[in-house]
């Protein structure tokens, strides 16, 4: 299997002794995710840079466990948001009327449980051999795993990545949710002269705590219950290659220390296990977070982000990439219409502008997603202003729809909807980036003139300028 083209699949289960042990054994040959309930899936889809190829989904789910109705209704969602998803059942409710239902929706398979995880994991490759004609997993387009753009931010990024590609020393990649931080992390493996070697990718938040250590360093037969026999870990399958721990701030405490003693002497210890093994994989891990502040309130090792942040790569926010949501949308365009078969959409005019106006608080994920939408909607046809921005998160972002900061009671409810809606939301990056963003807006309405820009905002020179220092930080 070649890694670079590890499947994509999502476990939907409420139990989570059979979500963890599946995760735990289909991570060496899935990229998995899990969830629990129809509203988790479509949370964590739009969260995903591309649709799942498969999903695992169980019959019986939250609010009504006892009946197969969510996840009948998940199967319809499934497909509604992308049809190529092959669908499997995995559920208890398996009386032979469910099973033709499930299929007459579009799954494509009904599983028994209880089920063996071998013949679940035959089951899943089964229907890729179905879907795809191979064997294995698909390969994927090179133009998916290419950085575009022209924009200054992002030529920086590919010659840091071109620097950093070949060096044996871990990489830190911080940037927002949805910007390609493992598009990064995929570049700095595919250019270096460890292409050759594996590239294995490790999501931090999407693997229960209890399952990260036996996951990362393998576990010795009859370590822990399930362990019928020995399994190597992350580190040992990576070899010579590359390891990639996205979400890195989310590792547990208690396991970072084991972290740093590979990343010092590149050796570890399988659970249950007293002798040592030895890994030269190559580290790269990505966060959306401030590690530097979860270093001062203790939440992540100082030690630990040193050993990690010998090299860092910032990924820059669509936002600042602005002549390259242009060149982004007709990349995706044009590719997304030759996967689906289907002929482009065009922007009118006036969509035009709004595209190039709207700031995509989603990133490089979002305009993705947006793409797909609009592919799917008005193949062939010219989008107008109105279509194109029923497709946005106005409610949300457009400053616009905030309220006077005189109306107390319309800020709560505005900040209360924001909060709601955003992921992994951070109180001082949020204000950090309204505030860049007035100054930004005054110095453009007075053509760079700092004295009257600080009169705009209603601060001193001295205190503006003060405040755009910090910004280049």
């Amino acid at each position: 299997m070649n890694p670079l083209a590890k499947p994509v699949l999502l476990i939907v289960d409420d139990d989570p002794l059979i979500s963890d042990t599946l995760h735990f054994v289909l991570s060496h040959d899935f990229e998995v995710y899990v969830a629990e309930s129809r509203q988790q899936v479509k949370s964590l889809l739009t969260q995903l840079e591309s649709p799942p190829q498969l999903a695992l989904v169980d019959l019986g789910l939250p609010p009504a466990q006892h009946k197969p109705d969510e996840g009948f209704a998940l199967i319809s969602d499934l497909l509604n948001y992308d049809k190529s998803i092959r669908i499997l059942v995995l559920s208890g409710q398996n009386d032979e009327a469910n099973a033709r239902h499930a299929r007459a929706l579009g799954a494509m398979d009904f599983i028994a449980k209880p089920a063996s995880p071998e013949d679940i994991k035959k089951a899943l490759f089964s229907a890729l051999r179905f879907e795809q004609g191979i064997p294995g997993p698909v390969q994927e387009d090179p133009s998916v795993n290419t950085i575009i753009g022209s924009s200054f931010a992002i030529d920086k990024l590919r010659n840091q990545i071109k620097l950093y590609a070949d060096a044996p020393f871990p990489v830190l990649i911080e940037g927002e949710s949805g910007s390609g931080k493992e598009l990064v992390a995929r570049s700095l493996h595919q250019k270096s002269r460890r292409h050759i070697k594996p590239y294995l990718a490790l999501n931090c938040a999407a693997i229960s705590p209890t399952l990260v250590e036996p996951t990362l360093f393998g576990y010795a037969k009859g370590s822990f219950t399930g362990a019928v026999q020995a399994h190597s870990g992350y580190f040992e399958d990576a070899r010579e290659g590359t390891l990639f721990l996205d979400e890195i701030g989310e590792l547990p405490l208690e396991l970072q220390a084991k972290l740093l003693r590979v990343l010092e002497n590149g050796e570890f210890q399988r659970v249950g296990e007293t002798s040592s093994r030895f890994s030269n994989a190559r580290i790269v891990t990505a966060t959306n977070r401030d590690l530097r502040k979860e270093v001062r309130e203790g939440r992540f090792r100082g030690n630990l982000y040193h050993r990690l942040s010998v090299f860092s790569v910032h990924v820059p926010p669509l936002r600042e990439q602005q002549e390259d949501k242009k060149v982004l949308l007709d990349h995706f365009r044009f590719h997304i219409s030759r996967e689906s078969g289907s002929k482009p959409f065009a922007l009118s005019p006036d969509a035009a502008r709004l595209w190039e106006e709207y700031h995509f608080p989603g990133n490089v994920r979002e305009l993705r997603n947006i793409v797909i939408r609009l592919t799917t909607k008005y193949a062939g046809k010219s989008v107008s202003a109105q279509e194109l921005e029923d497709e946005f998160d106005l409610d949300q972002y457009r400053p616009g729809s905030i309220p006077h900061p005189a109306d107390a009671e319309g800020l709560q409810d505005y900040a209360r909807s924001h909060l709601k809606s955003v992921h992994g939301f951070n109180l001082d990056l949020v204000m950090k980036q309204w505030e860049r963003s007035y100054v930004e807006a005054a110095l453009s309405m007075t053509h760079g003139n700092l004295s009257q820009a600080a009169k705009m905002l209603g601060v001193n020179r001295t205190t503006l300028y003060s405040r755009m220092q910090n910004y280049e930080d």
